[in-house]
């Protein structure tokens, strides 16, 4: 059902629409998560390192999806909110033929690029061919990565934050079920755990493209002869003002997080796997304060297309309110009941990365309220396409990070100086993209009666 989010009170719209979108986030999560529990628990710990090796580089292929999903979203919220649904879907149709153009370029260069990657972040010998062979079946399921992603985006757009999420925990939950028979009753090995994702992912594409298409049929425009051209370059190039800032912002996060994954491969197998489990708690919480900001996007966009920019604000004060009480749970559960859950990934003998993946949470957990309020002011800054400032907050969270994991992991000689570079960087970036925020709704402010679109 689409909804419009420029009519009722604020929070309670927020609210209703943002919840679903965070039960989405961890049914998406599952995915990652069940395949380095599967790895780890029935394969190995060599397996559970190689699919989080692997993971990293995934990330950059996800980074050219996200921003997809964020350009088409963001314009589409815009246009829905001004009620120019002929623009509409033209809109979603130019960004599916610019999306199918782009993938089919990165699976050519997922083909022939893995290997020279996974070299170059010095991947131990030991995980290197699973490594590989999970790169090589992931890849070849990017087309389902990419329409899955511009479907949800247009579904987030048109306020519906629902359909996604029972695609999601249909399909999370079946992947689960599918690992683990591929796993453990075929054998299948690390094979298997990116074969089930495969197979996952492509079912839940197909029917959330599908629903899609349903839905924009029933949307007419207001006026008859406004028709929907298959095509518009100017449409192309709104959406890649905001596609291709998202597009770099998550792929220079993807980078870094790969050169920091070259400098923890460097302590052994071992401290990668404790990694491995303990990121991906990690990527839990922050991908769900994302995906919030995401709907904070279409909030805004939807209000700004709407012209009703006093909306904006009562946004973030919500957003802000909304993200901080899952802070709560998730830091006092990451530092108190941290190692039990590291459990579910590593076998009990592994008392090398049950440490370090304990000291990664305990440093980290606490940060999460200040990572949180950067992410609900990102979020509005993107959705009013003031997509500078979004970049620059976030790249200066990056660098910081990236230079103080060298810096400190060789100060400590260990990788513990690498856990500290993460709270530097939020901290300094978060007071950025606050400052950003608060100049960008004074702009907008005083040009409340601009249209965007």
């Amino acid at each position: 059902m689409n909804k419009d989010l420029t009519v009722g009170k604020p929070e309670k719209v927020l609210w209703q629409f943002c919840l679903p979108l965070f039960g989405s986030i961890v049914f998406q999560q599952l995915y990652n998560i069940a395949d380095s529990l599967v790895a780890g628990k029935f394969i190995g710990e060599n397996a559970l390192a190689a699919v989080g090796n692997s993971y990293e580089i995934t990330l950059i292929f996800i980074a050219f999806a996200f921003g997809c999903n964020m350009g088409c979203s963001v314009i589409v919220s815009q246009l829905f909110g001004a009620k120019k649904y002929g623009a509409l879907k033209t809109a979603v149709t130019t960004a599916c033929i610019f999306s199918a153009v782009l993938c089919a370029l990165l699976m050519l260069a997922g083909i022939l690029g893995c290997d020279p990657l996974l070299k170059l972040i010095r991947t131990p010998e030991e995980v290197f061919a699973d490594s590989r062979l999970y790169l090589d079946i992931y890849v070849w399921g990017l087309p389902f990565v990419f329409f899955y992603n511009i479907a949800t985006g247009i579904f987030s757009a048109l306020g519906d934050s629902r359909t996604p999420f029972y695609f999601l925990a249909v399909s999370s939950t079946s992947n689960i079920a599918v690992d683990i028979l591929f796993v453990k009753s075929f054998g299948m090995g690390v094979a298997g755990v990116a074969w089930a994702t495969f197979l996952c992912q492509g079912v839940s594409c197909v029917l959330a493209v599908l629903a899609v298409w349903k839905r924009l049929q029933k949307i007419q425009p207001i006026q008859p002869e406004e028709k929907a051209a298959l095509f518009d370059w100017e449409l192309l190039r709104k959406i890649l003002v905001i596609a291709i800032p998202s597009i770099l912002q998550q792929s220079f996060v993807s980078v870094g997080n790969i050169l920091i994954q070259s400098v923890i491969n460097g302590f052994g197998a071992s401290v990668m796997a404790g990694y491995s489990a303990a990121v991906k708690l990690n990527n839990l919480v922050i991908t769900s304060f994302t995906t919030i900001g995401n709907g904070i996007s279409n909030f805004s966009a939807q209000n700004l297309g709407a012209g009703r920019i006093g909306r904006i604000r009562e946004c973030f004060r919500a957003g802000l309110k909304m993200v901080w009480c899952l802070c709560i749970p998730f830091c006092l559960l990451y530092v108190f009941c941290g190692r039990y859950l590291l459990l579910l990934f590593l076998k009990q003998g592994s008392e090398a990365a049950l440490l370090t993946g304990q000291q990664f949470l305990w440093i980290l957990s606490p940060f999460y309220f200040v990572v949180s309020a950067k992410l609900v002011a990102d979020g509005i800054l993107r959705g009013a396409s003031a997509m500078g400032k979004f970049m620059a907050a976030t790249f200066l969270d990056l660098v910081l990070r990236v230079i103080l994991a060298f810096v400190l992991s060789g100060v400590t000689n260990s990788a513990l100086g690498i856990w500290c570079a993460w709270p530097v960087g939020w901290t300094i970036a978060m007071a950025l993209s606050i400052f950003f925020y608060t100049k960008e709704y004074k702009k907008l402010s005083e040009n409340r009666n601009k249209a965007p679109c």
